[in-house]
């Protein structure tokens, strides 16, 4: 590996991991440090989504875990009353993104793969045990200072450090408080048998408890159950006020007890958190970027803590390796906060929402709670919490999540079939400007014809189009909706407003300003 790297990723967990396996699949020479020796060997983050199935697949690791993955229906809440207030499921409802929307994993086993997954490369280092201590920036890189006086240069950071990040610390970077904290306590254990519910009402007749993560909304005890993979099961227990923290981790077993009756169980960890919402209140300084816990900490109640993370790296190392290779200019990656940050602040507002119904603890209150919240309209699944981008860089009408549906009777997914990086889906002949079939080439992006190239076995693709009134996507790297229109001038001038907002490089060969 050179003296310098393209990317130095600071923190090997789940995000990290996997920003450096999107980094090195780019082709960028990327060195990831962490201060431990080996992956944490307990359970932390639980849960993921849809969308990350499909990015892990896009790094070629979702194989080496399919078998440690457990697919599940949603969300259920329970009222004070013990009657479900609100589910949200799609249990048994078509898959446009290709995937169950709920899957939860064991985190070790999850970043066992992702650390595997980077001796693909060899322009990838992964350096355990090394501790950051300082870093200087300067107008062509990062110089990361260690622990025992060794250091690297970086032409860009990327600190993925975790909630006590030493990244944002060093940077001076200040968190904006969303203004919610409550005491909890988290159980995991290995259960051989079923998780016994108390007697409920209301619970549809589809929903199986067993695969659903179920919040007792009891102003007794607010608490919830997580499915796991395999025997690993999950409980948060809230503290009530005036209990003490040490004091309440001895009393998990206790705790957990009546939940699995005679079931045989091993208590694997009990610790106490702070459920913050927390974002940055920058995401960019110079060089170096925030990215996971760095950047923001969420409530957990739609499990999307991990979810956030890998999505920001996901946003970011198309943009790092479009700016390293000359591609296009550093102006582009001032997107990265301008879209993540406002679709992080609108899942933790919704967490923070749930949460503040969840924690209730006044069975007054709690029951016009729940007459409340069975009257409110929403979301119907967690999958919808997830908004739209919006930044310059995105075009009218645009920003959503693409679909990915299955397009022949193999069951092959779209993503499978057409691949990663920058995509023109169209119904028929596309007929854009000669300017705009300049930028999508700068963007080496693939042009596929429904019918002709691909197909659409169910109809997906026909259908969104149809829903759009639109004959032609874009689609990113990151599976997010750039462009979408009708062929013709106007969407021409889309892509040449695109083109133009990410400082696309004018010719093949990059200009003094697009080189380091």
């Amino acid at each position: 590996m050179s003296a310098t790297v393209d990317v130095a990723v600071v923190g090997c967990g789940p995000v990290g991991a996997f920003a450096a396996n999107l980094l090195a699949k780019a082709g960028l020479s990327t060195l990831v440090i962490d201060r431990d020796d080996a992956p944490y060997s307990l359970p932390r983050a639980v849960h993921f989504d849809h969308e990350m199935l499909r990015l892990l697949e896009d790094v070629g690791l979702l194989a080496p875990i399919a078998d440690l993955i457990r697919a599940t229906d949603g969300h259920l809440h329970i009222g004070a009353d013990h009657g479900v207030i609100r589910y949200l499921s799609a249990a048994g409802k078509p898959k446009p993104f290709g995937y169950a929307n709920d899957y939860f994993f064991y985190q070790p086993e999850l970043e066992e793969a992702l650390r595997a997954g980077l001796a693909r490369y060899s322009h990838a280092e992964l350096r355990l045990g090394v501790e950051l201590v300082g870093l200087t920036q300067t107008e062509g890189g990062v110089q990361l200072r260690f622990a025992g006086g060794d250091s690297a240069t970086a032409r860009w950071v990327i600190g993925a450090d975790g909630a006590r990040s030493t990244i944002r610390k060093a940077l001076g970077v200040k968190l904006d408080d969303l203004e919610f904290e409550e005491p909890w306590l988290v159980v995991d254990a290995e259960v051989e048998g079923p998780i016994t519910f108390p007697p409920l009402s209301g619970v549809p007749a589809e929903a199986d408890l067993q695969r659903l993560s179920v919040m007792m909304c009891d102003p007794a005890r607010p608490a919830t159950i997580v499915p796991g993979r395999g025997k690993h099961r999950r409980w948060e227990f809230m503290l009530l006020p005036g209990e003490d923290d040490s004091a309440m981790a001895e009393r998990a077993g206790d705790l957990v007890r009546p939940w699995v009756a005679d079931a045989p169980h091993h208590i694997i960890r009990a610790a106490t958190y702070r459920f913050h919402g927390l974002v940055a209140e920058r995401w960019r300084v110079g060089r170096v970027f925030l990215a996971g816990d760095a950047a923001h900490q969420t409530p957990p109640f739609f499990g999307q803590g991990m979810c956030h993370g890998m999505r920001d790296v996901a946003n970011l190392a198309w943009k790092l390796a479009m700016v390293v290779k000359g591609e296009a200019g550093e102006a582009l990656l001032d997107s990265y906060q301008t879209e993540r940050d406002a679709q992080v602040r609108y899942v933790i507002g919704k967490a923070i929402e749930a949460g503040r119904y969840i924690c209730v603890l006044d069975p007054v209150e709690a029951a016009a709670r729940d007459a409340r919240v069975r009257a409110m309209a929403g979301i119907k699944t967690a999958a919808e919490l997830i908004a739209p981008l919006v930044s310059p860089i995105i075009g009218p009408d645009a920003g959503e999540r693409f679909i990915n549906p299955p397009i022949d009777n193999d069951g092959r997914l779209l993503d499978a079939v057409c691949g990663g990086g920058w995509r023109l889906l169209a119904t028929g002949k596309a007929d854009l400007t000669n300017s705009a079939e300049r930028v999508l080439d700068r963007l080496g992006a693939r042009r596929l014809i429904i019918g002709r190239d691909i197909g659409d076995f169910e109809g997906w693709l026909a259908g969104w189009f149809e829903s759009k009134g639109a004959t032609l996507a874009l689609i990113r790297p990151d599976f997010y909706l750039a462009a979408v229109g009708s062929a013709g001038e106007a969407f021409s001038a889309d892509i040449d407003r695109l083109g133009a907002a990410m400082t696309l490089a004018v010719a093949t060969v990059p200009t003094t300003e697009d080189v380091y």
